[in-house]
């Protein structure tokens, strides 16, 4: 049987920090920008960690 591919959607979005937690980035932040304040811009920036409740259903996409 061949090798299962990894969910490409996935593999461009998310990232698997060393100790497992998985690392999305802000929704938010594509458009209609100027009535968000600098600072709010800013922490949108910074990627954020996703639930543990979720973060199985992500590492199934990327493992395969």
């Amino acid at each position: 049987m061949p090798k299962m591919k990894t969910h490409s959607g996935a593999k461009k979005r998310f990232k698997v920090t060393p100790k497992g937690k998985v690392l999305a980035r802000h929704a938010m932040t594509s458009h209609i920008l100027g009535k968000k304040s600098a600072k709010r811009k800013r922490r949108l920036g910074e990627p954020v960690h996703i639930s543990p409740h979720d973060a199985p259903r992500i590492k199934d996409l990327l493992r395969k």
